[in-house]
């Protein structure tokens, strides 16, 4: 017996949505998709919403509503997490996104969010060795250390791709001085992290960041789910990914059809946390994964 059930996952830069059939405990996607909508847009700075940002997501949420309706969906989850949490006008994003889905969004507490992140990537992997998930994204990264038992460690680091571009780019392409400022912030945080990295026996990416690593590490012409989802990169592969991400113009980003448009500005800072972390771990290769906290969010409706 199936339940049809929908978890929308709000983050920094992108908004997204999945429909997927709930069958004996496991998912079976009926349609996935998601928005750019840069819902952090100036939050470092101003610690609130811009009006612009709300309207791009309030139109992403009209979207999917109507999706939602026609796919006779029967539960609804609506989560948010770093952009969310601290601004000063989320009731009018809360009052927003229920007028338009009928549900009001949960802003999940990191603890919530690291296991239902370890729960969506490692859904088809083998758990035998603690696995590292990082969830980078557009305000903050997710380490979650887990095996099979569950999480054993996990913290949100107050880093991300759009709030470091926004910290610190300024020029096209990012300067040398840029970019060490932007390395500086995340080694302070990745050296003060509560999580044992050393524990780590493998990798796993997930979410936009990540995929999008993957996407030009392995040259595809354009973005390939299939082609991305388990890749598994090598040490040479991502930082020859990395070195051309940080060092190319806007417009040489933007020539590449895997890059989606509205990543092609922030994805250097967020190949640049992926590339720190990386190097601190015992492990030689990245597994990339396009399951994350999206999927753990479908599977907590069951």
């Amino acid at each position: 017996m199936s339940d049809r059930v929908a978890a929308i996952d709000c983050g920094t830069n992108s908004i997204r949505l999945l429909i997927a059939d709930l069958v004996d405990g496991q998912l079976v996607e009926v349609d996935r998709r998601m928005t750019i909508v840069r819902l952090g847009q100036g939050v470092d700075a101003t610690g609130a919403f811009a009006p612009e940002a709300l309207a791009r997501v309030f139109s992403a949420c009209e979207d999917f509503a109507s999706v939602i309706r026609s796919k006779d969906v029967t539960r609804l989850r609506f989560v948010a997490t770093s952009a969310a949490r601290d601004v000063s006008n989320r009731d009018a994003f809360f009052a927003g996104v229920e007028e338009r889905l009928g549900v009001r969004p949960e802003i999940i507490s990191g603890a919530e969010e690291a296991e239902l992140s370890f729960r969506g990537a490692t859904m088809s992997l083998d758990l035998s060795a603690p696995y590292l998930v990082a969830d980078i994204g557009g305000g903050s990264t997710e380490l979650v250390l887990g095996d099979a038992t569950g999480v054993i460690a996990a913290e949100s680091l107050d880093i991300g791709s759009v709030r470091l571009t926004e910290r610190h780019v300024t020029t096209d392409p990012t300067s040398e001085t840029e970019l060490r400022a932007i390395a500086k912030d995340i080694d302070a945080l990745l050296d003060a992290t509560t999580v044992p990295l050393a524990d780590a026996r493998a990798f796993i990416g997930v979410a936009g960041t990540c995929t999008t690593v993957a996407a030009v590490a392995l040259q595809l012409p354009e973005y390939d789910r299939t082609a991305v989802h388990h890749a598994r990169l090598s040490t040479d592969q991502l930082r020859s990914a990395t070195t051309w991400l940080t060092t190319t113009t806007r417009a040489e980003r933007s020539a590449v059809p895997a890059i989606h448009p509205g990543r092609v500005d922030v994805i250097g800072a967020g190949a640049l946390i992926l590339q720190r972390l990386y190097d601190r771990l015992p492990v030689s290769e990245l597994t990339v994964s396009e399951h994350d906290i999206l999927d753990g969010v479908a599977l907590s409706l069951g």
